[in-house]
């Protein structure tokens, strides 16, 4: 993270480069004290102050002595142990923390990546798995023949006699599913259905202790926690006390696991699990997630860090649940695909059927089991389709009534692997009405007594939370005793592409609405770096009395708001474009809103860090002392870059680096005229290009102009580009928000006129871009040292609001042998290995991409890095194919009511990367597990985390301000990212604790790649961090392991003065700074 300033001079500028920290970092040693006369004009100082500043560059030349003292005896001793090793590489020099601050950006280096950094890539994937996804997928026929009562699924037996030595144990779990926004928006819900479902727990529950019930979204529960009395509330405490009610999973949302990232994930269970930690004094154990349309093992891996030991899934192809049914493999522990050992290990339970209502969950036959959802008795609104209705429970239709479920809860177990038994026992919004709870529970109650009452029955029958079930579950598995053979079996891959029936695969929504996926994620980069600024600042302004009146409380609410708005669009009907148009704006307006909100934090926590003398810090809110660079007008619009406008007095731009890694970066801004000069902080020229800036297609605009930085042109690869279209089928089914039901292969997109094409050169960089009649493609070629000259750029602004039922992709095509194999990310974090099957249709083959995809042969890869989540696929050898959007006038049948009619103008960014690969064995190529480059995290970084402009404000007289603010001593390693720095909410009120969460994650990456000349400015250092070391001008006071989402302690907690991860994990810790 770095803030830098740069200063243009004499008013003519649009657009610089930073060449950041480097650059700043060179020149400060050097350039700091004042020699051009045009500046001493501009600053006049006292002779006291220049003394104080030669005094001030003195003890800064002297830390960054000892400092690079440190760094090479470190290198020293990195070296003799590498030759101790024999693992000699003569082209490499280690450059641990920091010494590359000393390397001039055009010296080419071979980056140090230990031999050690390297064996995890090449041991993962042979770790011992029962089940493997992708054989799974290999074994399976996708036929579809009709199973009888279970149409999906086959005829079960059973014989009488098999409980008599151990009785059949069965727990009904009495659910509601509340979506936070789906058909009415979240405060609509509440208002109509939420609360009342929850003012009448508190009634129900309490009047008779073997009722139970379960709550797994915090957003809504939280919402209703405010509004009730105390009264209420203890009821609530003593009902969680005895067992009665349970809170499961406990994040914000039931988030959606296709197109949410990691970040964001993270950070709604967090949200959630401090909340409950705050107000309830509660820890989740089990997950529940029955209704995201597939599933990921990253969820999985966050629940398990997090402190979780079982979790409940739902929505798997109905083919694999048939599968895991004729397997007895429905109950397993799921395990990481690149997991060596067996840390990642959780016990997950798969529901067998088709659905997570009533009719689907008491055993196989709808028909029977719907007579057993009591709301449906006559009278009511719902009934049952199969057109034989419940009856409430007599004495004289008891014995005949237990029978019917018993039969079904027996054939249901046998599917098992013990004889422990979960009917959940809901459906969505239910038990809103306290007659439905009186119908349920006091009629299942009947069913229990009675079977229970029966030994001959061998079964004991009860209500019961999800815990209930999983102590049963794993003592029954013998899973308490250390040693003991685990009668579960490990599964390790995916649930993707999900089928609830037929051909119908839900692969549309990976792409549905992708106007708000890239939304999504321009907010998730905001307030990642405002919550990083925050807590630097928040430190800083405790060090002076003068800076108290920085905003932190006020500043704190905006965070957390923001927090909950990105939590509530993580939900399995937001980010998934599955809702409402309404509702739709309803989450725009919330993320629009804390764009805006988080800005604010960003620029005043700048502010404070940036200003030299402390003692001229000033909160205004009403005239800010710095400003954002863009704007964006509505929640559906475009931004837009603002014009910088100039004069002879100088001004400030400020550029943050909201990663982790030293960047050489090219950063474009307007200015409004041609005539321009960029300086360094030194006062040194920096290169610049200023171009045209375009109203539209030929017309330049007068109003601003652009400008850009540089590197030697690689070598050339030829790649087609092209685009096509997608329709939709014939039949009765068709194409909606959830589906993708295409009318065969896509049709390229053929334009009667040609298009108009704009080409502009530069020396920092130059691009062609194509104006088509739906899209605007642009294509930049950075030619800069570093980084970004590594990649293309490309970017489309989308529009088919004219069309009808079709979809429009981005099809490359290139000569990489990959045949049928691709791999595709799982949320930011994992790379999941992808086979395309000619026996499925197409749109089974279409996998979510959040942020990377690629293909590969022996010699080459190539990477299309994104910057929103879409659906991807590769139909042919050599092609990689994104649907960027779709526009489809009907409903799909799954519940929304309606198409997809509200299309925007949409911007998508990716970029292409091409890599040399070398030495790769067969084995590999077949491996269940692949990872990126460094090259290709750090570039799929930089487009998710771009750096943030800021300029004063012109006519604030501008008072001196730090050249840089480097809050990192030097480049964290190479594979190690700052998820977050989010500062703690305090235990007395709303407001900021001391503490905040300092999440790592450390990558995992394939070395057999040139490291030759990537423009990355750091080295690896096998996931080892000195505490002492990371804080430049911060002490760190403590810093303490905690599991993920901070509800834990392990029992050895304490201050650490090492940070030591293994490549893949993500791990919390709770940190003081002052």
């Amino acid at each position: 993270m770095k803030l830098s300033r740069q200063f243009t001079v004499f008013g003519s500028a649009i657009f610089c480069v930073v060449i950041f920290s480097l650059y700043l970092m060179l020149d400060r040693g050097h350039f700091d004290h004042p020699k051009s006369p045009r500046r001493e004009g501009t600053f006049p100082k006292g002779q006291l102050s220049i003394l104080q500043e030669k005094i001030d560059h003195l003890e800064r030349l002297l830390a960054e002595n000892n400092e690079i003292i440190s760094n090479i005896r470190d290198s020293v001793i990195n070296l003799s142990e590498s030759v101790k090793d024999g693992q000699r590489n003569p082209e490499a020099v280690n450059f641990s923390q920091g010494s590359f601050s000393e390397l001039l950006p055009s010296a080419l280096v071979s980056l140090t990546i230990d031999p050690e950094d390297c064996s995890f890539a090449s041991k993962s994937g042979s770790q011992d798995s029962n089940v493997q996804m992708l054989d799974v997928y290999n074994i399976l026929p996708f036929d579809n023949p009709d199973g009888g009562v279970w149409k999906q699924g086959f005829d079960i037996t059973y014989n009488e006699n098999e409980w008599d030595d151990e009785p059949l144990q069965v727990f009904v779990v009495p659910h509601s599913h509340n979506d936070p926004g789906w058909l009415k928006t979240f405060d609509d819900y509440f208002r109509d259905q939420t609360q009342h479902i929850l003012n009448n727990m508190v009634v129900k529950l309490q009047e008779d202790n073997n009722r139970k019930f379960m709550w797994s979204e915090i957003s809504y529960f939280s919402k209703w926690w405010d509004g009730i009395d105390s009264q209420k509330k203890d009821a609530v405490k003593r009902l969680i006390e005895d067992g009665q009610f349970e809170i499961v999973t406990g994040g914000w949302v039931m988030p959606d696991e296709a197109s949410a990232h990691y970040f964001a994930l993270i950070d709604q269970l967090i949200e959630g699990h401090q909340w409950l930690e705050k107000t309830l004094g509660v820890k989740p154990k089990s997950g529940w997630a029955v209704d995201p349309f597939g599933h990921s093992p990253t969820m999985t891996y966050l629940l398990k860090r997090s402190g979780f030991s079982n979790m409940v899934i739902q929505r798997v192809h109905y083919s694999v649940k048939k599968y895991f049914a004729t397997q007895k493999t429905l109950e397993f522990f799921w395990r990481q695909n690149w997991d060596l050992g067996s840390s990642t290990d959780i016990l997950c339970h798969m529901m067998p059927f088709y659905s997570y209502d009533v009719p689907h969950t008491c055993g196989p036959d709808p028909k029977i089991c719907c007579q057993f959802d009591f709301k449906r008795l006559p009278g009511g609104r719902v009934s049952c389709p199969w057109r034989v209705p419940p009856e409430a429970i007599h004495p004289g239709n008891i014995q005949h009534r237990a029978w019917m479920i018993l039969d079904q809860y027996r054939k249901k177990s046998k599917l098992f692997r013990t004889k422990v038994l979960l009917a959940p026992l809901g459906d969505d919004f239910r038990y809103s009405e306290s007659s439905e709870w009186d119908q349920q529970y006091q009629n299942y109650q009947k069913l229990f007594d009675f079977m229970n009452s029966h030994p001959e029955l061998h079964v004991k029958a009860q209500f019961g939370t999800l815990s209930d079930y999983f102590e049963a579950l794993r003592k029954a598995g013998n899973l308490e005793e250390k040693n003991s053979n685990s009668v579960f079996p490990v599964l390790s891959g995916d649930f993707f592409t999900y089928a609830d029936r037929d051909n119908h695969y839900w692969s549309g929504y990976f792409t549905s609405r992708p106007f708000y996926k890239r939304l999504d994620r321009v907010l998730e980069s905001y307030l990642r770096a405002a919550e990083m600024l925050y807590s630097l600042a928040l430190v800083e302004s405790k060090k002076s009395d003068k800076m108290n009146a920085f905003p932190s409380v006020d500043h704190y609410k905006l965070l957390t708001e923001a927090r909950r708005n990105l939590g509530l669009f993580q939900h399995h009907d937001a980010i998934t474009g599955t809702s409402k148009d309404w509702v739709v704006v309803d989450y725009g307006t919330r993320l629009f809103h804390s764009l805006m909100n988080l800005k604010r934090v960003i620029t005043d926590s700048a502010h404070i860090l940036i200003l030299k003398d402390k003692d001229t810090y000033s909160y205004n809110p009403s005239a800010p002392f710095l400003k954002m660079d863009d704007d964006q007008s509505s929640q559906d619009s475009l931004p837009r870059k603002t014009v910088i406008k100039l004069s002879i007095q100088p001004r400030y731009l400020l550029v943050y680096n909201p990663t982790e890694q030293e960047r050489f970066s090219v950063v474009s801004v307007y200015v409004n005229s041609p005539k321009v000069k960029v300086l360094s902080p030194s006062g040194k020229p920096i290169m610049v290009q200023v171009s045209g800036v375009w109203d539209g297609r030929t017309t330049v605009s007068h109003e601003a102009y652009q400008k850009i930085n540089t590197k030697e042109d690689g070598k050339n690869h030829q790649i087609k580009m092209e685009f096509a279209w997608y329709g939709t089928t014939s039949n009765r089914d068709k194409s909606g928000a959830y589906l993708f039901l295409p009318d065969g292969e896509a049709k390229p997109y053929v334009f009667t006129d040609p298009p108009t094409i704009r080409v502009t050169h530069g020396r920092i960089f130059s691009e062609v871009t194509c104006f088509f009649l739906h899209l605007t493609h642009t294509v930049r070629l950075y030619k800069v040292q570093g980084l970004e000259g590594e990649s293309l750029e490309l970017s489309n602004i989308v529009d088919i609001r004219g069309e009808y039922n079709r979809e429009i992709a981005m099809r490359i095509s290139s000569d990489v042998n990959s045949q049928n194999r691709f791999y595709t990310d799982l949320n930011g974090y994992q790379i999941q290995p992808r086979v395309a099957m000619s026996k499925l249709p197409l749109q089974a083959n279409i996998y979510p991409m959040t942020t990377m995809a690629y293909i590969q042969d022996s010699g080459v890869r190539l990477t299309l890095h994104s910057a929103q989540s879409l659906g991807v696929t590769s139909l042919k050898s050599g092609q990689l194919e994104v649907i960027m959007d779709r526009r489809l006038m009907q409903d799909d049948n799954r519940g929304l009511g309606q198409g997809l009619q509200d299309n925007k103008i949409t911007a998508n960014l990716f970029r292409l990367l091409l890599e040399r690969r070398n030495e790769v064995d067969e084995k590999e190529e077949k491996s269940s597990v692949s990872f990126p480059s460094l090259l290709s995290h750090t570039t799929s970084f930089f487009i998710n985390h771009p750096v943030i402009p800021m300029t004063t404000y012109a006519e604030s007289g501008v008072p001196q301000i730090l050249n840089t603010f480097s809050p990192l001593t030097s480049s964290m390693p190479c594979d190690m990212h700052v998820v977050n720095l989010r500062t703690i909410q305090s235990k007395a009120d709303s407001g900021p604790s001391d503490e905040a969460a300092l999440i790592l994650h450390r990558k995992g990456l394939d070395c057999k790649f040139s490291n030759k000349d990537t423009g990355l400015l750091c080295s690896t250092t096998q996931g080892k961090i000195k505490v002492h070391k990371l804080f430049n001008k911060l002490i760190v006071e403590s810093l303490i392991p905690t599991s993920l989402s901070l509800m834990h302690s392990p029992p050895d907690a304490r201050n650490i003065s090492e940070i030591n991860m293994s490549s893949m994990e993500i791990n919390t810790f709770r940190i003081r700074l002052r």
